[in-house]
Protein backbone atom coordinates (compact mmCIF):
# COMPACT_ATOMS: atom_id res chain seq x y z
CA UNK A 1 0.00 0.00 0.00
CA UNK A 2 1.15 3.40 -0.98
CA UNK A 3 1.27 6.69 0.79
CA UNK A 4 -1.26 8.63 -1.56
CA UNK A 5 -0.43 11.96 -2.36
CA UNK A 6 -3.86 13.14 -1.37
CA UNK A 7 -2.76 12.14 2.40
CA UNK A 8 0.29 13.98 1.89
CA UNK A 9 -0.90 17.16 0.19
CA UNK A 10 -3.81 17.22 3.22
CA UNK A 11 -1.49 16.71 6.48
CA UNK A 12 -2.09 19.91 8.24
CA UNK A 13 -4.39 21.47 9.96
CA UNK A 14 -2.09 20.72 13.57
CA UNK A 15 -1.25 18.08 15.52
CA UNK A 16 -3.90 16.46 16.42
CA UNK A 17 -5.21 16.03 12.93
CA UNK A 18 -1.51 15.10 11.53
CA UNK A 19 -1.79 12.04 14.60
CA UNK A 20 -5.21 11.46 13.36
CA UNK A 21 -3.83 10.83 9.64
CA UNK A 22 -0.95 9.20 10.58
CA UNK A 23 -2.74 6.79 12.92
CA UNK A 24 -5.33 6.02 10.27
CA UNK A 25 -2.34 5.12 7.87
CA UNK A 26 -0.98 2.86 10.16
CA UNK A 27 -4.38 1.05 10.72
CA UNK A 28 -4.73 0.70 7.32
CA UNK A 29 -1.48 -0.73 6.27
CA UNK A 30 -1.61 -3.23 9.31
CA UNK A 31 -5.43 -4.10 8.36
CA UNK A 32 -4.13 -4.87 5.08
CA UNK A 33 -1.97 -7.17 5.86
CA UNK A 34 -4.09 -8.86 8.14
CA UNK A 35 -2.40 -8.51 11.11
CA UNK A 36 -4.23 -8.03 14.85
CA UNK A 37 -3.32 -5.25 17.26
CA UNK A 38 -2.14 -7.78 19.55
CA UNK A 39 0.44 -8.96 17.21
CA UNK A 40 1.35 -5.12 16.46
CA UNK A 41 1.81 -4.48 19.88
CA UNK A 42 4.08 -7.34 20.45
CA UNK A 43 6.58 -6.09 17.87
CA UNK A 44 6.76 -2.59 19.44
CA UNK A 45 7.00 -4.02 22.87
CA UNK A 46 3.35 -2.84 24.02
CA UNK A 47 -0.09 -4.07 24.58
CA UNK A 48 -2.85 -4.14 21.49
CA UNK A 49 -4.37 -0.82 23.57
CA UNK A 50 -1.20 1.00 22.56
CA UNK A 51 -1.69 0.01 19.52
CA UNK A 52 -5.42 1.68 19.57
CA UNK A 53 -4.89 4.44 20.93
CA UNK A 54 -1.76 4.96 18.29
CA UNK A 55 -4.54 4.35 15.47
CA UNK A 56 -6.57 6.53 16.89
CA UNK A 57 -4.07 9.71 17.13
CA UNK A 58 -4.56 9.75 20.71
CA UNK A 59 -1.08 9.80 21.67
CA UNK A 60 2.32 10.90 20.23
CA UNK A 61 4.60 9.02 18.38
CA UNK A 62 7.80 7.16 18.98
CA UNK A 63 10.32 7.11 15.64
CA UNK A 64 11.26 3.57 16.77
CA UNK A 65 7.58 2.22 17.21
CA UNK A 66 6.75 3.69 13.92
CA UNK A 67 9.67 2.64 12.21
CA UNK A 68 9.29 -1.10 13.64
CA UNK A 69 6.02 -1.33 12.51
CA UNK A 70 6.04 0.21 9.03
CA UNK A 71 8.79 -3.28 8.75
CA UNK A 72 5.87 -5.27 10.10
CA UNK A 73 3.46 -4.00 7.71
CA UNK A 74 5.91 -4.68 5.21
CA UNK A 75 6.51 -1.15 3.59
CA UNK A 76 10.22 -1.16 2.38
CA UNK A 77 9.65 1.76 -0.58
CA UNK A 78 12.61 4.33 0.99
CA UNK A 79 10.18 7.38 -0.07
CA UNK A 80 6.99 5.93 1.41
CA UNK A 81 8.80 5.18 4.89
CA UNK A 82 10.86 8.92 4.64
CA UNK A 83 7.06 10.73 4.35
CA UNK A 84 5.18 8.65 7.22
CA UNK A 85 8.38 9.05 9.51
CA UNK A 86 8.46 12.80 8.32
CA UNK A 87 5.25 13.37 10.34
CA UNK A 88 6.24 12.32 13.69
CA UNK A 89 7.69 15.73 14.49
CA UNK A 90 4.80 17.64 13.17
CA UNK A 91 2.10 15.22 14.54
CA UNK A 92 4.01 15.38 18.31
CA UNK A 93 4.24 18.94 18.36
CA UNK A 94 2.41 20.70 21.04
CA UNK A 95 -0.54 23.21 20.67
CA UNK A 96 -1.34 26.48 22.22
CA UNK A 97 -3.94 24.32 25.30
CA UNK A 98 -0.63 22.48 26.40
CA UNK A 99 0.08 25.49 28.52
CA UNK A 100 -2.81 25.31 30.69
CA UNK A 101 -1.67 21.17 31.23
CA UNK A 102 -2.40 21.72 34.46
CA UNK A 103 -5.99 22.31 34.87
CA UNK A 104 -6.74 20.61 31.19
CA UNK A 105 -7.19 16.89 31.45
CA UNK A 106 -5.81 15.03 29.15
CA UNK A 107 -8.91 13.65 27.69
CA UNK A 108 -10.27 17.12 26.98
CA UNK A 109 -7.00 18.09 25.38
CA UNK A 110 -7.81 15.67 22.70
CA UNK A 111 -10.68 17.45 21.83
CA UNK A 112 -9.39 21.07 21.79
CA UNK A 113 -7.47 19.75 19.13
CA UNK A 114 -9.97 18.39 16.90
CA UNK A 115 -11.91 21.32 17.88
CA UNK A 116 -8.97 23.49 16.49
CA UNK A 117 -9.17 21.50 13.36
CA UNK A 118 -12.44 21.47 12.42
CA UNK A 119 -14.27 23.41 9.66
CA UNK A 120 -18.00 22.88 11.41
CA UNK A 121 -18.96 22.28 15.01
CA UNK A 122 -22.36 21.66 15.50
CA UNK A 123 -23.77 21.23 19.44
CA UNK A 124 -26.82 20.47 21.27
CA UNK A 125 -26.75 21.52 24.64
CA UNK A 126 -29.37 20.90 27.67
CA UNK A 127 -27.30 21.88 30.55
CA UNK A 128 -25.71 25.26 30.30
CA UNK A 129 -24.47 27.93 27.32
CA UNK A 130 -22.16 25.74 24.92
CA UNK A 131 -18.54 26.52 25.84
CA UNK A 132 -17.98 28.43 22.65
CA UNK A 133 -20.96 31.14 23.26
CA UNK A 134 -20.31 31.50 26.88
CA UNK A 135 -19.34 34.74 28.20
CA UNK A 136 -16.73 35.88 29.96
CA UNK A 137 -18.04 36.17 33.47
CA UNK A 138 -20.77 33.06 32.94
CA UNK A 139 -17.92 30.68 31.73
CA UNK A 140 -16.67 31.97 35.06
CA UNK A 141 -19.31 30.87 37.25
CA UNK A 142 -19.71 27.43 35.19
CA UNK A 143 -16.61 26.64 35.81
CA UNK A 144 -16.72 27.74 39.46
CA UNK A 145 -19.03 24.93 40.15
CA UNK A 146 -16.57 22.41 38.97
CA UNK A 147 -14.95 19.54 41.39
CA UNK A 148 -11.31 19.91 39.99
CA UNK A 149 -11.18 23.46 40.04
CA UNK A 150 -9.40 23.90 43.73
CA UNK A 151 -8.54 27.25 43.68
CA UNK A 152 -9.07 30.93 41.87
CA UNK A 153 -6.09 30.62 39.89
CA UNK A 154 -7.59 27.21 38.89
CA UNK A 155 -10.70 29.02 37.52
CA UNK A 156 -9.28 32.19 35.77
CA UNK A 157 -7.11 30.06 34.22
CA UNK A 158 -9.53 27.51 32.69
CA UNK A 159 -11.91 30.85 31.89
CA UNK A 160 -8.42 32.32 29.63
CA UNK A 161 -8.38 28.86 27.87
CA UNK A 162 -12.42 29.16 27.25
CA UNK A 163 -11.95 32.53 25.59
CA UNK A 164 -8.51 31.76 23.72
CA UNK A 165 -10.77 28.96 22.24
CA UNK A 166 -13.89 31.43 21.21
CA UNK A 167 -11.39 33.68 19.10
CA UNK A 168 -11.04 31.27 16.18
CA UNK A 169 -14.61 31.88 15.47
CA UNK A 170 -14.30 35.42 15.03
CA UNK A 171 -11.24 34.96 12.16
CA UNK A 172 -11.60 36.04 8.81
CA UNK A 173 -11.65 32.11 8.11
CA UNK A 174 -13.78 30.73 11.00
CA UNK A 175 -15.00 27.51 11.16
CA UNK A 176 -19.12 26.97 11.13
CA UNK A 177 -20.61 27.02 14.39
CA UNK A 178 -24.13 25.44 14.78
CA UNK A 179 -25.47 25.17 18.18
CA UNK A 180 -28.80 24.19 19.48
CA UNK A 181 -30.03 25.28 22.70
CA UNK A 182 -32.23 23.49 25.08
CA UNK A 183 -34.57 26.16 26.36
CA UNK A 184 -34.03 24.92 30.09
CA UNK A 185 -30.21 26.16 29.38
CA UNK A 186 -32.09 29.98 29.67
CA UNK A 187 -33.61 29.38 32.87
CA UNK A 188 -30.80 27.89 35.30
CA UNK A 189 -29.16 31.12 36.53
CA UNK A 190 -25.49 30.89 36.44
CA UNK A 191 -24.37 33.70 38.35
CA UNK A 192 -26.59 36.51 38.90
CA UNK A 193 -29.08 38.65 36.90
CA UNK A 194 -26.06 40.76 35.88
CA UNK A 195 -24.06 37.99 34.74
CA UNK A 196 -27.48 35.81 33.05
CA UNK A 197 -27.90 39.12 31.46
CA UNK A 198 -24.70 39.59 30.01
CA UNK A 199 -24.90 36.03 28.53
CA UNK A 200 -27.79 36.38 26.66
CA UNK A 201 -26.88 39.61 25.38
CA UNK A 202 -23.41 37.91 23.78
CA UNK A 203 -25.77 35.08 22.64
CA UNK A 204 -27.29 37.44 20.69
CA UNK A 205 -24.82 39.44 19.30
CA UNK A 206 -23.20 35.83 18.53
CA UNK A 207 -26.75 35.08 16.15
CA UNK A 208 -25.38 37.98 14.31
CA UNK A 209 -22.20 36.52 12.75
CA UNK A 210 -22.23 34.97 9.99
CA UNK A 211 -20.40 31.85 10.52
CA UNK A 212 -22.08 31.30 13.79
CA UNK A 213 -25.89 29.84 13.80
CA UNK A 214 -28.07 29.40 16.97
CA UNK A 215 -31.39 27.82 17.61
CA UNK A 216 -33.51 27.46 21.30
CA UNK A 217 -35.20 23.98 21.50
CA UNK A 218 -37.75 25.14 23.34
CA UNK A 219 -40.69 24.01 25.60
CA UNK A 220 -43.37 23.93 23.27
CA UNK A 221 -41.56 21.44 21.16
CA UNK A 222 -41.92 18.45 23.44
CA UNK A 223 -39.81 15.58 23.68
CA UNK A 224 -37.34 14.89 21.30
CA UNK A 225 -34.79 12.56 20.13
CA UNK A 226 -31.83 14.24 21.63
CA UNK A 227 -33.48 14.12 25.16
CA UNK A 228 -30.48 12.14 26.07
CA UNK A 229 -28.25 14.63 26.60
CA UNK A 230 -25.60 16.78 25.31
CA UNK A 231 -22.95 16.24 22.46
CA UNK A 232 -20.99 17.72 19.51
CA UNK A 233 -20.05 16.53 15.92
CA UNK A 234 -17.35 17.79 14.29
CA UNK A 235 -16.32 17.99 10.79
CA UNK A 236 -12.95 19.06 9.16
CA UNK A 237 -11.67 19.79 5.49
CA UNK A 238 -9.28 17.45 5.66
CA UNK A 239 -11.32 14.25 3.46
CA UNK A 240 -9.20 11.29 5.26
CA UNK A 241 -10.46 12.24 8.36
CA UNK A 242 -13.99 11.33 9.52
CA UNK A 243 -16.75 13.30 11.42
CA UNK A 244 -15.85 12.64 15.04
CA UNK A 245 -18.92 12.92 17.72
CA UNK A 246 -17.77 13.92 20.95
CA UNK A 247 -19.38 13.26 24.04
CA UNK A 248 -18.37 14.66 27.14
CA UNK A 249 -18.59 12.82 30.96
CA UNK A 250 -18.20 13.88 34.43
CA UNK A 251 -14.58 12.80 34.46
CA UNK A 252 -14.10 11.07 30.81
CA UNK A 253 -15.47 11.67 27.19
CA UNK A 254 -16.04 9.49 24.33
CA UNK A 255 -15.35 9.96 21.12
CA UNK A 256 -16.75 7.82 18.08
CA UNK A 257 -16.00 8.16 14.31
CA UNK A 258 -17.27 4.85 12.87
CA UNK A 259 -20.37 6.05 9.85
CA UNK A 260 -22.59 4.80 11.88
CA UNK A 261 -22.66 6.00 15.24
CA UNK A 262 -21.75 9.57 13.87
CA UNK A 263 -24.83 9.30 11.08
CA UNK A 264 -26.72 8.38 13.48
CA UNK A 265 -26.37 11.80 15.29
CA UNK A 266 -26.18 13.56 12.58
CA UNK A 267 -29.78 12.79 11.97
CA UNK A 268 -30.55 13.65 15.43
CA UNK A 269 -28.83 17.23 15.12
CA UNK A 270 -30.52 17.26 11.81
CA UNK A 271 -34.43 16.91 13.61
CA UNK A 272 -33.66 18.96 16.27
CA UNK A 273 -32.79 22.04 13.49
CA UNK A 274 -36.06 21.16 11.80
CA UNK A 275 -37.87 21.11 15.02
CA UNK A 276 -37.00 23.62 16.63
CA UNK A 277 -37.56 27.45 15.65
CA UNK A 278 -36.05 28.52 12.87
CA UNK A 279 -32.55 30.72 13.78
CA UNK A 280 -34.47 33.82 12.57
CA UNK A 281 -36.83 33.28 15.19
CA UNK A 282 -33.73 32.92 18.57
CA UNK A 283 -33.19 36.44 18.94
CA UNK A 284 -36.56 36.92 19.67
CA UNK A 285 -36.67 34.39 21.90
CA UNK A 286 -33.41 35.18 23.76
CA UNK A 287 -34.89 38.70 23.73
CA UNK A 288 -37.69 37.55 26.06
CA UNK A 289 -35.33 35.44 28.44
CA UNK A 290 -33.35 39.60 28.21
CA UNK A 291 -36.25 40.98 29.66
CA UNK A 292 -36.66 38.24 32.42
CA UNK A 293 -33.53 39.21 34.27
CA UNK A 294 -34.01 42.59 33.84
Amino acid sequence: MQVTQDFLANSSGGPTVLRILLGSQLRRLRQSRGISRHDAGYAIRASHAKISRMELGQVSFKPRDVDDLLKLYGVDDPAEREALLGLISSANAQGWWHKYGDVLPQWFGVYIGLEEAASVIRTFEVQFVPGLLQSEEYARSVIRLSRTATSEEDVTNRVNMRMHRRRRFAESQAPRLWAVIDEAVLHRPYGDDDIMRGQIEHLIAMTRRPNITIQVATFAMGGHAAAGGPFSILRFPTPQLPDVVYLEQLSSALYFDKYDDTHRYAQTMDHLATQAPPPNETEGILRGFLERYS
